[in-house]
């Protein structure tokens, strides 16, 4: 199909989840799906096998990367980490609130050094609060995390769809970047707390994270078309 012309506004709002241990394979379907996303998701999987080549090729594409890696240490070696990946070029880097205000403090300093002695803005940490897949964690739980993360001056958090409404009464200034998006039809996998792209936009959602619902198609970009479709409909 012909690249479509897609409005900025939608494009900021998705983040493709490239979920591979091939630089080569996911670099060719991030030039196919520039078009829909304008954010590159790099998680472990890639990271470990390309380490900060996978950063650097995705930001020379065009997009913004979201480097999903979520630290998760003693305050000093998640800083000493968030301070290398700093100076990579990312826009993004998860970090898990359960390890408390301090740690995640020192990712956002770590960060902030890294970036601007390299010259860079520096990245947003998103603080991961519950796991879409943990069905049973308590509301409380949530609250915690989500005050972790205010505490420590992270710009936004990983959250359910189905916790946006609790997330923006309690810290409305943070980005909201969900995972776990799943359009009407498509298979829930491992996810257990699921939104479609409609119901996520609709109830605040800042960032959505496309994955398998793209990266598994037979037709990935009729399937980002119609996602971002959705998206456009719900702004």
């Amino acid at each position: 199909m012909n690249n479509p012309e897609i409005a900025n506004e939608v494009r900021s709002r998705l983040a493709l989840a490239l979920d591979v241990d091939d630089l080569v394979e996911a670099g060719r379907f991030g030039r196919r799906m520039l078009p829909w996303f304008s954010v590159a998701k790099v998680g472990l999987e890639l990271f470990a096998a390309s380490g900060p080549e996978a950063v650097g090729a995705f930001v020379d594409q065009g997009y913004e990367v979201f480097l999903d890696l979520k630290l998760h240490d003693i305050p000093t070696t998640v800083g000493k980490t968030a301070k290398v990946l700093g100076s990579l070029g990312v826009s993004y880097v998860t970090v898990h609130s359960s390890g408390g205000v301090d740690m995640l403090a020192a990712a956002v300093d770590g960060l902030n050094e890294g970036a601007l002695a390299a010259g860079l803005t520096p990245p947003m940490v998103l603080a991961v609060t519950v796991l879409t897949s943990d069905l049973e964690a308590p509301g409380s739980l949530l609250q915690e995390r989500l005050g972790y993360a205010v505490g420590a001056d992270c710009g936004g958090v990983v959250c359910a769809g189905s916790d946006l409404a609790e997330v923006s009464l309690m810290a409305p200034e943070l980005l909201t970047v969900v995972p776990g998006i799943r359009p009407q039809g498509v298979a829930a996998d491992d996810q257990g707390r699921i939104a479609t792209p409609r119901e996520a936009i609709k109830q605040g959602a800042g960032v959505l994270v496309i994955g398998r619902a793209v990266t598994a198609s037979s037709e990935p970009e009729e399937a980002a078309a119609s996602i971002a479709a959705e998206v456009a409909e719900a702004i």
